[in-house]
């Protein structure tokens, strides 16, 4: 019997995903919109992955573009559900449900407006536990993979006449950076739904559990809130099985857009020996001491926290600005085979001028 997701589970999603969105994966007021719309006009329901048959449809519901707030975007919720749509009429056959490609301030809540509508199930299973910034990192193992993929992207400014509706089929490698520049063309963001696969292969590449995760942080957070910043931060390492690695004012974010729908830039905090350097593209992705020793990498969550215990997204970081540095050991974590995959590092490592996969592979 699955749980139907009600407007505290809102809160608690929003929550709970802005923790791991790691200083991206959507924006809150977004997230909040979409959630309360979906369970004002139907009744979401979360399901595991033991209730579904394996031969059933299965889909992931995303938003792909640069999560910083530098462009003027928009999506409607109706967007995610035309996507959902155009997958399900181009595949023949009714998706069971659909996972999501990560958690975030948005991204826990992006499977449930198309569940509201079309009856699709929110499948208790993400791409990946925590942010990231290519939706190859998100693909549960399908980034290598030969075989052609469905893959639709809706949405864009209106206003500006930037509205797009694209439905593309073709290798997840090949076809994802077409989402990407459509999402640039969009404005910087647009929804989507992609790669139906069978229940029998999600469940062995997904990470498991993902969006309940996420649900249940939420819900330690908000019964911590009115016991001050400090008795949130302790919910959320308690939780998590995190711990804060750094703190101080932010004294640098050079972070800007960039024409592959990506932000990309470092953010510096704290000063002399205790000085950190937050690596940047989308999302935390690596953390650097000041002497150059890195102390955190992906697929670890790493998520900014201001002085009231809320996650700030790397577009909101601001100089001068009074911020924590949030650690989870991937130890601590659920991972999805796209973890482990050595395709989808070699972009990610080029824009960023580091290297990632050393660790994520280990």
């Amino acid at each position: 019997m699955g749980r139907i997701l009600t407007a505290q589970d809102v809160e608690f999603a929003i929550k709970g995903g802005s923790v791991f969105a790691c200083g991206g994966g959507g924006w809150a007021e977004h997230g909040r919109e979409l959630g309360n719309l979906a369970v004002t006009i139907g009744r979401p329901e979360l399901v595991s992955m033991d209730e579904v048959a394996d031969d059933a449809w299965i889909a992931t519901a995303a938003a792909i573009g640069a999560p910083g707030g530098l462009t003027d975007w928009e999506m409607l919720g109706m967007d995610y559900v035309k996507a959902a749509s155009m997958v399900q009429e181009a595949l023949g056959a009714p998706l069971f449900g659909l996972i999501i490609g990560q958690n975030g301030m948005s991204s826990t809540l992006n499977a449930w407006l198309p569940s509201a509508v079309l009856g699709t199930k929110v499948i208790d299973a993400v791409g990946d536990i925590r942010a990231h910034p290519t939706g190859d990192m998100g693909s549960i193992g399908m980034a290598a993979s030969p075989e052609p993929m469905i893959q639709a992207a809706v949405g864009g400014n209106r206003a500006r006449h930037q509205y797009i509706e694209l439905l593309t089929r073709g290798a997840t490698a090949k076809v994802s950076p077409v989402l990407r520049k459509a999402a640039d063309m969009a404005g910087g963001f647009i929804a989507s739904c992609r790669n139906p696969l069978r229940a029998e292969y999600v469940r062995r590449h997904a990470a498991l559990g993902g969006i309940s995760k996420a649900l249940a942080l939420g819900q330690a957070i908000c019964a911590a809130e009115h016991k001050g910043a400090t008795a949130v931060v302790d919910a959320i390492c308690k939780e998590t099985q995190g711990q804060i690695i750094a703190s101080g004012k932010v004294s640098a974010n050079t972070l800007s857009y960039t024409e592959e729908a990506f932000d990309v830039g470092v953010i510096e905090v704290g000063s002399g020996v205790e000085r950190v350097r937050i690596h940047v593209m989308n999302e935390h992705m690596a953390v650097e001491d000041a002497q150059g020793v890195r102390v955190a990498s992906y697929p670890d969550v790493i998520t900014t926290l201001n002085a009231q215990g809320e996650p700030v997204s790397a577009g909101k970081v601001s100089v001068g600005m009074e911020i924590l540095v949030l650690h989870v050991h991937k130890q601590h974590l659920p991972l999805s085979s796209s973890v482990l995959d050595p395709s989808v590092y070699p972009p990610v490592e080029a824009r960023l001028g580091i290297e990632l996969s050393a660790y994520a592979l280990a």
